[in-house]
């Protein structure tokens, strides 16, 4: 039987000859070899949740991520702002809403103070679909989490929250020495 750090050890080889992480070093920065592993981590869980949401209920990673926005939005959102939320074009929005429209789940309705604007929210069908995939996807999650103690969990999410508050930061340093 392995030791705990032999299985540790092992683990962390495995997890270095997969993916993005393949690209690193052993010279390279350690933020760089995080940045890959992070990279490589999401990939992988994201692969997995669009595999299952496809398999299970038929349904496009997309799909769930819009239907989770209108979720959120009881009376529903302009296609504008769902547009902005999902960061994606107002085309692809458009597209979305005219499938998910198709087949039930959602309704689109003229705005009452902008002729040109839409407002999209989920129909009764729709909510219902939407909060069984919900309650799926967070099982998976858990489950594919699951390797990790709740202690390591809250230190990875105050780490990586740290580093977003970062990140913003940053962002905002060129804006305000112009």
């Amino acid at each position: 039987m392995m030791k705990r750090d032999d299985a540790s050890h092992a683990l962390l080889r495995d997890a270095r000859e997969l993916g993005h992480e393949a690209r690193a070093g052993s010279g390279d920065h350690a933020a760089l070899k995080l940045w890959l592993r992070m990279l490589a981590t999401t990939t992988q869980i994201e692969a997995e949740i669009r595999r299952r949401l496809r398999e299970q209920f038929g349904i496009s990673l997309a799909r769930f991520d819009y239907m989770a926005q209108l979720y959120r939005y009881k009376r529903g959102l302009q296609m504008g702002a769902l547009s902005r939320y999902l960061m994606v074009t107002g085309g692809n929005v458009t597209g979305l809403t005219d499938e998910l429209e198709r087949d039930g789940l959602v309704a689109r309705e003229a705005h009452p103070d902008d002729r040109r604007a839409w407002i999209v929210c989920l129909t009764t069908k729709g909510h219902r679909a939407f909060e069984a995939m919900a309650q799926q996807h967070e099982q998976w999650i858990l489950e594919l989490f699951a390797g990790l103690d709740a202690k390591t969990v809250q230190q990875l999410y105050t780490q990586l929250g740290a580093l977003r508050v970062q990140l913003v930061r940053t962002e905002r340093l060129p804006e305000e020495k112009a």
